[in-house]
This record gives C-alpha cells, structure tokens and sequence, in this order.
C-alpha cells in the first residue's frame, strides 16, 4: 500500500486549503492529480514561492546499474535532488526527491556507485520529469524559439527560446527503417541562392532526411548509404537522374506526372505563339467604311434624346416626381412628403412645382440658347460635305464671328457621327493554351465555339489539339506503353516546340514509361516542400539547417 500524508491538499489560485480526509482518499485524489508519482513515497506537500513543493522519497528496495544492469540493494548515500513538473491549476510544481546512492556488486563494471532512477518520473542528469520535458519539446518542435517560450510561458512552464532549441537537437532522428520507394525534390534555403534535397518514404509518406544541397553526387551518396531502395520518384531534373543512376543503379526511375503535364503545356504554349496570326478572325477585321451625314433634324432628335437623359438619374427623377405628386393628390402636406420620403423639404418643393419631370432635367438646356446655334446651318453644310475634323470647323466657325469653346461645339457634333464596328478581340495565346489543355466535357460552350473558329484555320493548331488530348489520355490512364507510338506521331508533324517536348522525353524515356505506367507521384514530396516553406517562414529565416532538419523529421 502507498503511503501518503494524512492531510489532503486542495489548491485554489494562491491559496493552499488544507482538509482532513479519510484514509485512503487522500492518495486517489493525489494519483488522480499526479498519476507519475505512483512509484514514490508522497511525504509532504508545500507552498513554496508561489507554487507547491512536493516532498517525495522511492518505495524501491533496490535499484538497476545504469552501465551493466546489474541489481544492487547496498546503499551507499543518500542525497536531494529537485525536479520541475507539470504545472496544475496554472501553479508551477516542483518535486524534491530523496535519492538514494548504490554500490554495484559487479566486479566486471567500471561503475563504484550509482543514483537510483525511479521509472516515469527521473531520468540521468534531468532537471525537469518526463512528463514536462515532452510538453516542452512537443512546443518546442511545433513553434521552435520565441514563439515557443511565449506559448509555454501562458501555460506556466518557465523555459526560454535557447531552452526549446536544445530540446530539439537533442532529440534523436527518427528511425528510417527499410525503404522501397523514395521521392526527391528540391526546396529552396535561400530562394535563388542554395538548395537543398528532401526525400520522402512514398510508402508512409514521411520525410526521411534533409540534404543541405542538390548535387548529384551529394544524392548518390545518399542512396549508397540506403541500398534498399528500389523506385526513386523525382521530377525533370538532370541532377537528381544522375544521381540516381549513380547511388541506387539497382532501383527504377519514376518521372512525376504533372512535371510531365507541366512541360506539355510550357510546348503547347510555344507552339500557339508561333501561330498567333490564326488566332483572330479576318471576317471581323471590318474596314473603315466612311461615315454618313446625319440630317440636322435627326441630329438635333438625338441630341434632345441623349440629353433628356435616358439615363438611371432620369429615371428617379421621373420616379420621384410621380411619386410626390402622388402623395401630394392624396393630401399630405409637402413636409409630412418630406419625412416620408426621406428628402429635404426645398428639394419636395421643387419636385411639387414642375408640372412634368422633364422640367428637372438637364434636358431642358435644349430648350435654352447655345452659343453654337447661329452656326448650325454653315456647320451642317460643311458636315454634309465631308469635312468631320472638329479643329477645323473650329478655325472656320471661329472666322465667322464665334465665340464659343470646343466642347460646346464637339457636344453638337458627336450625336452626327456614327458608331464604327469594332472588332472582337481574338483570344490571348494563353488562353487558347487553357482551350487545348482543358477536357472537352469541361469546356464551356462559348469556348468551344471560338476554339473551333480558330482551328478552322490552322491544320497545325489542329494537330496539336488532338497530340494534346492523346498524351491527357495516356497520361491519366497510365497507358505508358503507348508513349513511343505517340512520339512517333508528334515527329510527323511541323510543330517544333512540340519537337523539342518529345526530345526530352526520349533522353528520360524509361523514368517518363515508369511515370505513365507506376502508381507513383511525386504529390506527397511537393506537400512536405509546401511544409518546409511553412517552417521557414515561421523561423524567420534565423535558424539554422540543421534546425529546420530536425523539425521537418520530427513534425507530422
């Protein structure tokens, strides 16, 4: 039976409320709170600088030696030792542990005298109980230095950034264990300046280790060490493939599908750029057909149209207007209008004052005298003849005695000229590359139509299409056996950029078969470079490699 002290110990914030309880209850409730301390004596319990203090001493008989595992039971000192815990209830907690010092009997080990470990609680040399240095650690791997200290300062655990990033370096990498696949890419230490490789375990999908650049002879080293490895997942890279074929001879080379995509559509791209000419349509290229004069009666009904305003502040006044004079009609005064309406009185009272709405148009300046209108009829004449430069009739109508601005006189002469047809823009050749990469079933109808218009003109884009969508079928259906068929066809044709595409996979042929026919993807690799990208950031890029090594092995 453990024994515990006769009192129980209940804290409340600052305050330490001692109770009497029975036998036996005290010890739940202190197992309850501090279930590690199972394998002690629990002799007292005290407040001490703002927390509890908790004086405890070993039930063992005997201990273990550390260096040869030998039980030993004569004891040759005994001494205290303090350890910080798990804070409770937000107060710090700290154990002061009788420890006991064995002789070993062992004649075969180097070891005098050992300190006994008590299970869950000590370790060698600690300073701190398992239970915080795992909390410590687990804060230390999630938000490294300062972020860290200030998490675990909230929770009342005192430890400083320097603290939480010697945690993380003492932490042992984890095991690899037997590896069939790996993945291989590239992450940026220093964008643009260094890089390093990271391999991931496509079986757990969990980083294995963290290279500090991407040589290949850094990669064959690696994979000299890890004979095991049978498929290496990686993207285009010449580095990683030589890398490989030095390192791991042994294992199969698997080109990753959306690099494959990718530098599809870098070619596909190329090629309608070469062909930009197709993409607009000459039908719609309509020539300047020359404008007709309008008969000054029907300019002066447009200019009066246009400046009644057909407009959406024309239509609330007319709305306002009959709404007024409807309340009006009905008997309510125009201030009882006012507050209804939510309008200021002076602007009711214009509304109620206008027999017609057209009255608070800025319409009714048609009505009133132009500076422009003694010079209409020479003005017509001139636009009836052909001449439509508005500077020149300017210079002309200035000789005859006006005194006007030009905006009085292009206001009169811009209801007389004539809309030109404009062109449809053609598409942009990124979007026609958008056209060609998307799946037929997800193209929108609009869209189907103007890709149809332009490879009615051009059998190349045409071909291209339809290389484009068998490759999408092979690529998707892992049908990799049908790739030299389909390079065969791509030579066939006068697409160059197509041409150059094709090159580059014959020179990878087996990694680019393996990447159409395997299961494997380099996905689960591009995630963990996303992840790293995340820890740098939230390192301030301050850390150091081997830092960023540890987190990155150790986060899941």
């Amino acid at each position: 039976m453990i024994r515990f002290i006769p009192e129980l110990i209940i804290t409340s914030g600052r305050e330490v409320i001692v109770q009497h309880a029975p036998a036996g209850e005290e010890a739940c409730c202190i197992l309850l709170l501090f279930p590690h301390l199972s394998q002690v004596y629990v002799d007292a319990i005290e407040e001490d600088q703002g927390g509890l203090l908790i004086m405890a001493r070993s039930r063992a008989e005997y201990a273990i030696c550390h260096r040869c595992a030998t039980s030993a039971d004569r004891r040759h000192s005994r001494y205290r030792r303090r350890l910080h815990d798990l804070p409770v209830s937000g107060q710090p907690i700290l154990v002061e542990l009788e420890v006991r010092r064995f002789f070993c009997d062992n004649p075969d080990c180097d070891v005098r005298t050992f300190a006994e470990q008590v299970p869950t609680l000590t370790q060698r040399y600690a300073r701190r109980t398992p239970l915080l240095r795992a909390a410590l650690e687990a804060i230390a791997l999630a938000l490294a230095g300062r972020a860290g200290a200030r998490l675990a300062s909230v929770l009342g655990l005192a430890a400083g950034r320097s603290t939480l990033i010697r945690l993380i370096h003492a932490l042992p990498d984890p095991e690899i264990g037997r590896l069939t696949a790996v993945g291989v890419d590239d992450f940026a230490l220093r964008r643009g300046n260094s890089y390093g490789i990271v391999l991931i375990d496509m079986g757990t999908h969990r980083p294995i280790d963290l290279l500090l650049d991407r040589q290949a002879d850094t990669l064959a080293d690696w994979l000299r060490a890890h004979p095991d490895v049978e498929v290496i997942c990686r993207d285009r890279a010449s580095a990683y493939a030589e890398g490989a074929v030095k390192g791991a001879p042994q294992a199969r080379q698997c080109a990753d599908r959306w690099h494959l995509w990718h530098n599809l559509i870098q070619a596909v791209e190329r090629s309608v750029s070469r062909h930009r000419s197709c993409l607009s349509d000459p039908q719609t290229d309509v020539p300047e057909q020359p404008e007709q004069p309008e008969q000054p009666e029907q300019a002066s009904t447009m200019q009066n149209t246009a400046r009644q305003g057909s407009t959406r502040f024309a239509d609330r006044t007319r709305a306002k207007h009959a709404r007024i004079h409807e309340l009006k009609a009905a008997g309510h005064s125009l201030r009882a209008i006012a507050r209804q309406l939510g309008m200021t009185h002076r602007t009711v009272i214009r509304y109620a004052h206008a027999a017609s709405p057209e009255e608070l148009l800025w319409g009714q300046w048609t009505n009133k005298p132009s500076v422009v209108d003694d010079f209409k009829p020479y003005l017509n004449q001139r636009w009836q003849e052909g001449e439509r430069n508005a500077t020149r009739l300017l210079k002309e109508i200035t000789a005859l005695g006006y005194r006007g601005s030009y905006g009085a006189l292009s206001n009169y002469l811009r209801p007389l000229r004539a809309p030109r047809p404009v062109a449809s823009p053609a598409p942009s050749v990124r979007k026609i590359t958008g056209w060609l990469a998307t799946h037929p079933d997800r193209l929108e109808e609009a869209h189907q139509f103007q890709l149809k218009n332009v490879l009615d003109r051009c059998p190349e884009l045409t071909a291209l299409l339809k290389h484009v969508r068998s490759f999408a079928i092979m690529l998707t259906q892992r049908r990799g056996h049908d790739l030299p068929g389909w390079l065969t066809a791509v030579k066939a044709e006068d697409l160059p950029a197509l041409h150059a595409f094709a090159n580059g996979l014959e020179r990878d042929l087996d990694a680019v078969t393996a990447g159409l026919t395997l299961p494997w993807s380099s996905g689960p690799v591009e995630g963990h470079v996303n992840r790293i990208k995340m820890l740098k950031r939230q390192m301030f890029g301050r850390a150091s490699f081997p830092l960023l090594r540890k987190r990155v092995l150790l986060t899941t």
